[in-house]
């Protein structure tokens, strides 16, 4: 690849938020890590993007072996070092906690937390004066949705390492940066809900809740890697709740009553 092209590795690229921003980077010029454990939506992913600009990296995010292979096999293809690590895989399972399943429960932290640490220990190496750390944090991160109290609880963790590690490595000159969407139109949102006629985006839609498109996910990660702030709220809903969590906190906690009910529609 050419010296000068820019490299992104993007975790969760088989659909969704990171099939979109590794659709956005590549039409940049940038080289992409298309990394999932759903290889024929990682297929569908290269598929659009440009010839020569991608790679496909078979991995669970919740091995360690896996990740170190993954890169390694990434590495040569960007000159030894990755410009942005995106940790973007993530699954979202909702309901009373006293009524989860203890398989639920494990599954969600040992990949939405877990699975970012595992990325961040074996990418670090790869990381270089000027790379970035990106990692999925949630609307659900900036104050806890009742019905997604685990799920809340793993972006609230996501978003104190973003914070932590944007303090840490900021003498080496590597950024630690987090992106906070509320609800965004992906497979998952537009898919029909079990029990319902009704898709997610139309449960949302009717309770008030406005889903954005998936469109608005690329720009906002460009900013996200090239800005200055640690976090960056992606939509309106998040924007809303962000400003409200600082400066009215009691009316936000009153009002968060009206999520319950909408808690099995994943967040990305």
């Amino acid at each position: 690849m050419a010296a000068n092209r820019k490299s992104i590795f993007v975790t969760g690229a088989a659909s969704g938020l990171g099939r979109e921003i590794s659709r956005y980077f590549a039409e940049r010029g940038w080289f992409i890590g298309l990394a999932d454990v759903n290889e024929a939506g990682l297929k569908e992913t290269a598929a659009m993007l440009p010839a020569g600009q991608w790679s496909i990296h078979k991995l669970d995010v919740t091995d360690r072996a896996q990740w170190k292979a993954a890169l390694a096999d990434f590495a040569p293809h960007c000159g030894g070092t990755i410009d942005v690590l995106f940790n973007n895989a993530g699954v979202g399972t909702g309901g009373a906690i006293q009524d989860m399943e203890d398989a639920d429960i494990d599954r969600m932290i040992a990949i939405n937390l877990t699975g970012v640490i595992n990325g961040i220990r074996a990418g670090f190496p790869y990381l270089k004066s000027g790379s970035c750390v990106l990692n999925t944090s949630s609307a659900a991160g900036i104050y806890g949705a009742a019905g997604l109290s685990v799920y809340s609880a793993t972006k609230f963790a996501v978003r104190g390492l973003t914070e932590a590690h944007d303090i840490e490595w900021r003498p080496m000159g590597i950024k630690s940066r987090s992106l906070m969407p509320g609800f965004i139109d992906t497979n998952i949102i537009g898919a029909v809900q079990p029990g319902t006629n009704q898709t997610g985006k139309e449960k949302l839609e009717e309770a008030g809740i406005p889903v954005s498109p998936v469109s608005i996910i690329g720009p906002a990660a460009w900013e996200a890697v090239h800005g200055d702030k640690v976090h960056t709220t992606v939509n309106k809903t998040a924007k809303q709740l962000a400003f409200a969590a600082r400066w009215f906190p009691g009316r936000l906690r009153r009002q968060l009553g009206l999520m319950q009910g909408i808690e099995s529609i994943v967040k990305n």
